[in-house]
């Protein structure tokens, strides 16, 4: 099969190739997937250019432990173990191979996957093969952020920072649908992006800073960790929670994760901090799956790319400046 191959660490166009490669081979307990479509998320351009440096402690000192990155998914099953029984030779699936690791055991860029079967679902019929791909790892991450530890109900306010990325465009959209009253931080050209998808308030972060205005908001979901948290969290009202879900700018050798660890210590006083885990399981699908059908949540689409220009969308995403989310087809 034909596969996108990392080589070692660096800049996406450096390290990353096509090249032919055996197809994965898959396991009694597992799924054979023709991939159709794929998207680049923040564990991508992580992986690829090994920064933040420490990281390379759980993916591989001198390169990656595995070779192709992507872990979300639409395609169509190709073959089942045998002790697959839920799913056949043809079905149309999306779902995703994010297990924790930055390294899974196969990757979706590539013409073929391998993965359990409890991580996928049937594709909705009328949604796309790209749209469904762009909504895995942004969608339900933003889900698990608004909806389960966000906590977010009728007249909530919730603000989002880095609201025309990814999982921002998602969350704005689900944070309107479950009824609260949403701010979304992003920059100029993307003001009316965020206005479109829901958001009652825009703001533009170069003429703004949330951190030094009077609003308070009951949710936070930092996108970005472009602020201190120390001074994040006084943007919230009392009782309200704040959401780091950021590695920061990939120039800097430790990236967001001092940051981070800022943040989780602001948790062990009196802020409320909640990390937002990303649930890959069939429950979640479902409920994702039912808001695309539905109409009421959509997919944000930057650019496509062919699979031999993988490394340019990897790049792009490396940018930070995708408005929604980046797609890789085969």
């Amino acid at each position: 099969m034909n596969a996108v191959l990392q080589i070692a660490y660096g800049a996406p166009e450096r390290v990353l190739t096509l090249a032919r490669t055996p197809r994965p081979r898959y396991a009694a307990d597992e799924v054979l997937i023709r991939v159709r479509a794929s998207s680049v998320n923040t564990p991508d351009w992580i992986t690829v250019t090994g920064i933040p440096y420490v990281l390379r402690l759980r993916s591989g000192l001198r390169k990656p432990a595995t070779a192709v990155r992507g872990t979300d998914v639409a395609g169509v099953v190709e073959a089942v173990g045998a002790d697959v029984t839920d799913l056949r030779p043809g079905d149309q699936v999306f779902g995703s191979l994010w297990s924790g690791s930055l390294t899974p055991k196969a990757g979706a860029f590539a013409e073929y996957t391998v993965t359990r079967p409890d991580t996928l679902l049937r594709k909705p019929a009328g949604l796309s093969f790209e749209d469904a791909a762009a909504s895995v790892m942004s969608g339900l991450t933003a889900l698990a952020a608004m909806r389960d530890v966000g906590e977010v109900g009728e007249g909530a306010r919730v603000l989002i920072n880095g609201a025309s990325g990814g999982v921002g465009t998602f969350a704005v959209q689900i944070a309107e649908l479950l009824g609260a009253e949403v701010t979304g931080v992003c920059g100029h050209r993307n003001l009316e992006l965020v206005r479109s998808l829901g958001a009652h308030h825009v703001i533009d972060y170069a003429e703004e800073d949330f951190t030094r205005g009077g609003r308070r908001f009951d949710v936070i979901l930092d996108n970005v960790l472009n602020h201190p948290p120390s001074r994040t969290v006084r943007a919230l009202t009392p009782g309200g929670r704040f959401l780091p879900n950021s590695v920061g700018d990939a120039g800097r050798l430790l990236a967001g994760l001092p940051r981070i660890a800022r943040a989780q210590l602001l948790g062990l006083g009196s802020t409320d901090v909640r990390s937002v885990p990303i649930k890959a399981d069939r429950a979640s699908l479902g409920d994702l799956a039912a808001l695309l059908e539905s109409g009421e949540v959509k997919a944000v689409i930057d650019k496509v790319y062919p699979l031999a220009e993988t490394p340019a969308a990897v790049a792009h995403m490396l940018s930070h400046r995708a408005r929604g989310n980046i797609v890789i087809t085969m």
